[in-house]
Order: structure tokens, then C-alpha cells, then sequence
């Protein structure tokens, strides 16, 4: 949340942040927005136990009171009903600490080094029904290094976490998402990328001198 605060403080930056919103009164994000003069405001998820589509609806009055156009999660850690995410297909969108589809869910960081995997990374994706499913907007990857804990994995994730979910997030508000005809997300007039990412980097053979 911090990052989109300060990618969006850009006057050329394409969406306006107008509102921070959590479900905890004690969010650290709240204290964060106020101090960035940005509006906020706390619908308790306690208050509703039991109760997903009441406490959405609440969710639903605070967003149309400020005329919200784009959601973005960050740190939201409640799953929405379907319900909730057809009424904001494609303009709800979210970060995920993991290379998707791999690794859904809780507990990536320790997932991916009990998996051995060479490469570990984050996936901005707009929002489905389906839990850490959704069109993938963008993904960087970083290397799992040896003596890796998840807490070093995860500070390393962090750190491009700040750098693609402003850039994924400015993409959705310019319009320059669209979805190929298998639901794949597109970035129009996105760059192709340069390089090949590999870890650990290939060795190669010595060439030999012909006799």
C-alpha cells in the first residue's frame, strides 16, 4: 500500500488514490494513508461474522460514498464472494507473493524452499472467483539463494513487489489492459522483455581449438 501511496503522489502517476480501506481498526496502512492525507475508513469484519455478503455491502456503500472506480488489495487478507467479484470484474485487482500458478494460498516463501524451486517472485493478477486465480498482469521473479530463510526470500519479494504493483496498477487505470480471446491478460503497448532469467546461471563448455 505504502508503494502505490508514493507511485500515485506523481501528478503524471494515472489513478488518484482516494480512499484506504481495512477491515481492522489497528491496520498499520491506516495510520500510514492519514499521515499521507488520504482518507480512510475501517469496516470491521468482525462485526459480520458469518455474514460475507453484509459485510462486502457495507464495503460496497463506503466505495460508491467516495465513487471508487479500481480496488487494489494490498495486505487484504479476507476472500471475496463471487458475488463481490462480479460486481468489480476487472477492476479489482491484487498482489501475490508467489510465481502463480504456483504456490496459491498461505506460506509461499516456506512452500517454495521446501520445494527446492530455483526461482521465487511475486504475481499482480486481476481478481476471480477463485482464490489467487485471475487474468496475470505482471510477475518478476528473484533467486532462491543458498541459506535462504523464508524471512530473506521474503524481503527479497518485497522489494520488487514495490516495483511491479504500481506499474501493473498504472496499467489498469490507463486502459491498458485487455483480455485475449483466452482470458489472457494483455498489456497494450507493454515492452518485450530483453533478457532470459536463469538460476543458477548455465555454464559454458570451454569451446576447443580445432586440431
Amino acid at each position: 500500500m505504502a508503494a502505490l501511496l508514493d507511485a500515485a503522489a506523481d501528478p503524471t502517476y494515472p489513478a488518484e488514490i482516494v480512499l484506504v480501506v481495512a477491515n481492522r481498526a489497528d491496520a498499520a496502512g491506516l495510520a500510514r494513508a492519514a499521515a499521507a492525507g488520504i482518507p480512510t475508513g475501517v469496516v470491521e469484519s468482525r462485526a459480520f461474522k458469518g455474514d460475507r455478503p453484509g459485510f462486502e455491502a457495507a464495503l460496497g456503500t463506503l466505495f460508491a460514498a467516495h465513487e471508487i472506480e479500481l480496488i487494489a488489495l494490498a495486505g487484504f487478507m479476507r476472500v471475496l464472494t463471487p458475488g463481490f467479484v462480479a460486481a468489480w470484474e476487472g477492476r479489482l485487482v491484487n498482489i501475490h507473493p508467489s510465481l502463480l500458478p504456483a504456490f496459491p494460498g498461505l506460506d509461499t516463501h516456506a512452500r517454495a524452499l521446501a520445494a527446492g524451486v530455483r526461482l521465487h517472485g511475486c504475481t499482480v493478477h486481476l481478481v476471480s472467483a477463485g482464490v489467487d486465480e485471475g487474468p496475470i498482469l505482471a510477475q518478476a521473479a528473484v533467486p532462491v539463494l543458498p541459506g535462504d530463510t523464508p524471512e530473506t526470500l521474503a524481503a527479497r519479494v518485497l522489494a520488487v513487489e514495490h516495483r511491479i504493483y504500481p506499474a501493473a496498477l498504472a496499467w489498469l487505470a490507463a486502459g491498458r489492459v485487455d483480455l485475449d480471446p483466452n482470458g489472457r491478460a494483455v498489456i497494450v503497448g507493454g515492452a518485450a522483455p530483453s533478457t532470459t532469467l536463469a538460476n543458477p546461471l548455465p555454464e559454458l563448455p570451454a569451446l576447443s581449438t580445432p586440431a
